[in-house]
């Protein structure tokens, strides 16, 4: 990805959108012009029916994320705190119910909003000299951006763990108990995110938007999940990119998708 002296470098990949906070002098932290420039590039990507997924790093090798920017809190910045499509779909990205998967490249540690981000991200491919977690208790706050979800992601006891602790762990940890899907050498988490990114891109996108809604959909709550699946269910094997994945197969060919 090219250099900017933007706080979020963007750039396009064929399929993929490219997604870099860039505030390495403090350590990727949050600002609230970098969570609405956040949030008005998911709002871009999910526009786009030419982007299949979506890829979030950070500048340099120390950290992915290190949540909130503390110096500009004090001074009366709080990020997200401003209404408006790009803070809700800001917003949306903490949850993971952006509608594109999005592959997380932590690139560095990622702590507090930084882990936040993550915990929205699909498939997150970190870096073994990372670190993860949500110190919010150590500062009288609480995870309020979403890391409360955790517990939807890694057992229930390791989430209290991190939680109530405000530790962090390493990287081989947080593969351990599933934070991460993945952790390689720091320079190869680039290059490992793009080509997982291009595993999920190559696939139907409609059947891509289904099985990451109500994948996690049914973590949270099951009842909906079944309800919305027969809703998603309607639409996906009626659609022509379902015709077009079984003529693809039968005559040993790649898929070409409409999303429709």
């Amino acid at each position: 990805m090219s250099a900017d002296d933007d706080e979020l470098v963007r750039d396009r990949r064929g399929a993929l959108s490219l997604l870099r906070l860039n505030r390495p002098e403090a350590r990727n932290s949050l600002t609230s012009s970098l969570v609405d420039a956040l949030g008005a590039a998911i709002l871009e990507a999910e526009s786009d029916p030419d982007v299949r997924a979506v890829i979030l790093t950070g500048t340099g090798d120390r950290a992915f994320c290190s949540g909130m920017d503390l110096k500009s809190f004090t001074e009366g910045d709080v990020p997200g705190s401003t209404p408006g499509e790009a803070t809700e779909a800001f917003y949306r990205l903490l949850r993971g119910e952006v509608s594109v998967p999005v592959v997380g490249a932590a690139n560095g540690s990622a702590v507090a909003g930084g882990l936040e981000l993550l915990l929205g991200c699909d498939v997150v491919i970190a870096s073994s000299e990372a670190r993860f977690g949500l110190p919010e208790v150590k500062r009288g706050l609480y995870a309020a951006g979403g890391g409360t979800l955790i517990g939807n992601r890694i057992p229930l006891a390791v989430a209290l763990e991190l939680t109530l602790t405000g530790d962090l762990v390493d990287a081989a940890r947080a593969y351990q108990v599933g934070l991460v899907n993945a952790v390689v050498e720091p320079g190869d988490v680039w290059a490992t995110a793009v080509a997982m990114a291009e595993r999920i891109a190559a696939n139907g996108p409609l059947g891509l938007a289904a099985s990451k809604e109500l994948v996690r959909l049914s973590v949270s709550d099951p009842v909906a999940a079944r309800e919305r699946q027969a809703e998603w269910s309607a639409v996906v094997f009626a659609s022509e990119d379902a015709m077009e994945g079984a003529r693809a197969y039968m005559e040993k060919r790649d898929p070409v998708w409409r999303g429709r």
